[in-house]
């Protein structure tokens, strides 16, 4: 017989979670002794290293004397919510890493609230005890608080009976006092298997297992990802799906994998009580029900979020189209945005309404959107997006849209101006304290109210302030909201643009392309600090004549240009603008590019 244990880790960002999931598998011996291994080993995706952040849910699983660990590495961010539920439901426990400075943030909260709600009892691990800032003592006072708050039964308070771990996870190191003297991680393997409900093993059952992720492989096509609850499934065998709707079909399992460190393995059998990924179903889905008893009843469905903020993606017919990407057609697009349904259960696509060349592409935010733009630039797509538009909700005639929980922290000089900020964008203050220069201050704001507002938040705070926003409930409609108070510089001519030029606009506002770079006419060359659009020709040069005149070998200097990231220019674009999203580059232009154009519409 075998013992298992599966565990969820949830975290903030930067609090440790990734660190100490490296800690445990190199403790445990999952790994060999002349394995290559760096840091941050389970973001193995491209733009969560870049990020710093957990984007997809992943598995891996350490074994500990003769008991496996299963542990699931959950997306700290509310846009990933949908994954983050479904993973809550293949485990029996959750470990919360906390940092021993700072306190528990709105988006730990969002995963908190959900395993609590699924009456998990959490393991508390306070790390960076060696911070000379750390005070695990209060965090522990303010986790309790935020406990009761989120509604957390008698049972699940009492952490204190042997649930909570100190830990300095970057040395591999963890306590379960702090006063104990310790140089392994053993203490939280320890603690995870007092604290953590062994997994049910009975193979006797007929096989039932849950699909609660999904995966996809080029050789095998489409997996699914779950906990066997119960018997045995072998390769080879028939075995009945019960679909969300209820319906029933059968299917026959080609191959099954099991985990070990960060390697998959092929085996002939998974049981009761591991998490196991399947192929061989092409049409599997997640909350679907596989079983080996034709009658066996479905398990309760999986909810997953509704879309908060929507998109329309584009084929790109800007003057450069078709220069920088390799994917540039509709038929491209569309193949795309199908197979990312299939693996993305939290976005929702609008193939039906669509006119060929434009879909409207729904998801849970905005970093959920420009991931999914991002992984299609890199691919080699060329597209243009829309900007973001919030997703309304009617009840009982009444229009509902969504609200945000909103924490930040900025110098003490500047709160003033970011107060007033988020004031005209209708949000309200719920909490606010300054402590050493540095006030924190909790707002609930509109989501439409967000839009634009983290790049106007940078320049105030002058690049020292921290936001962190989470999705937190659907309120009433609180009537317009002022999203920008400048202009566009728009180019006015195509060609290539002038350091003469651009030293001469800077004055009007911040300027978003360097010298010698190529424009055309309606692109988006920076911001003008007054309300009203600015036609501009970029591309001229300084009149060289022979008469010389007092000034007139004045150095250009050009300010350093404000570079715009992916995030920043979804910030920006307004209502009549689109981004054009290439491999190499990102422009922002007009909806319609000449200025008759956009005085007839």
């Amino acid at each position: 017989m075998h013992h298992y244990r599966n565990i969820a880790i949830i975290a903030h960002v930067d609090h440790g979670k990734t660190t100490l999931i490296d800690a445990l598998l190199k403790q445990s011996g999952t790994f060999r002794e002349n394995e290559e291994i760096g840091t941050g080993i389970m973001d193995s995706n491209d733009q969560e290293k870049e990020r710093g952040i957990t984007i997809y849910a992943k598995n891996t699983a350490v074994q500990y004397n003769d008991v496996k660990i299963n542990i699931v590495d959950t997306p700290w961010h509310a846009d990933f919510g949908s994954e983050v539920e479904r993973v809550l439901r293949m485990v029996d426990s959750v470990c919360l890493v906390v940092d021993a400075h700072e306190w528990p943030m709105p988006q730990t909260k969002f995963v908190l609230k959900k395993a609590l709600e699924l009456g998990l009892k959490p393991i508390v691990v306070i790390n960076k005890i060696d911070k000379p800032t750390a005070r695990p003592t209060e965090v522990i006072d303010m986790l309790f608080d935020l406990f009761i708050q989120l509604g957390a039964t008698d049972e699940q308070l009492d952490i204190t009976d042997g649930r909570i771990v100190y830990a300095i996870a970057r040395d591999g190191i963890a306590k379960k006092e702090l006063s104990d003297e310790s140089s392994n991680i053993y203490p939280l393997f320890e603690t995870i298997l007092e604290q953590v409900e062994e997994a049910k093993n009975d193979t006797s059952k007929p096989f039932k297992m849950q699909i609660a992720n999904l995966a996809y492989d080029n050789y095998v096509g489409r997996m699914g990802i779950g906990r066997v609850y119960e018997g045995i499934v072998k390769v080879g065998q028939t075995v009945t799906i019960i679909g969300n709707d209820g319906s029933r079909r059968t299917g026959k399992v080609s191959k099954i994998y099991t985990t070990l460190g960060l390697k998959k393995i092929e085996v002939p059998t998974g049981e009761a009580g591991d998490i196991i990924t399947i192929a061989g179903i092409p049409d599997i889905y997640v909350g679907e029900t596989i079983s080996s008893d034709a009658n066996a009843e479905g398990m309760p469905p999986i909810t997953i979020d509704a879309p908060t903020l929507k998109m329309e993606f584009m084929v790109n017919d800007s003057p450069f189209a078709g220069k920088e990407g390799k994917f540039v057609t509709s038929r491209q697009i569309r193949d795309r945005l199908e197979k990312e349904t299939e693996m993305n259960v939290g976005l929702v696509i609008d193939f039906e309404n669509s006119d060929g060349n434009s879909y409207s592409v729904s998801g849970r935010g905005e970093l959920h959107l420009s991931v999914l733009i991002e992984t299609m630039r890199r691919e080699g797509f060329e597209l243009q997006v829309g900007p973001p538009e919030v997703i309304f909700h009617e009840e009982e005639g009444k229009k509902l849209e969504p609200i945000e929980n909103v924490v930040m922290w900025v110098p003490e000089s500047t709160s003033g101006a970011v107060f007033e900020l988020l004031g005209k964008r209708k949000g309200i203050v719920k909490n606010m304290n300054t402590e050493n220069g540095i006030t924190n201050m909790e707002f609930e704001v509109p989501t439409r109210g967000l839009l634009g507002f983290r790049s106007r938040f940078v320049i105030e705070t002058k690049g020292e302030g921290i936001i962190y926003s989470s999705f937190s409930h659907y309120d009433e409609y609180k009537w317009p909201i002022e999203k920008r108070d400048a202009g566009s510089m728009i180019s006015g001519v195509t060609g290539e643009t002038m350091a003469f030029s651009l030293w001469n606009l800077q004055d009007r506002g911040p300027i978003f392309v360097e010298p010698a770079t190529s424009v055309y006419e309606g692109m988006i060359i920076g911001e003008h600090l007054k309300w009203s659009d600015l036609v501009v020709n970029p591309t001229k040069n300084k009149q060289l004549t022979n008469m010389r005149a007092s000034g007139a070998d004045e150095a250009i200097r050009l300010t350093p240009i404000r570079k715009m990231t992916l995030e920043d220019c979804l910030d920006y674009i307004g209502e009549d603008e689109y981004l054009e999203a290439t491999p190499t580059s990102l422009r922002l232009r007009k909806k319609y590019l000449t200025e008759n154009e956009r005085k007839k519409h």
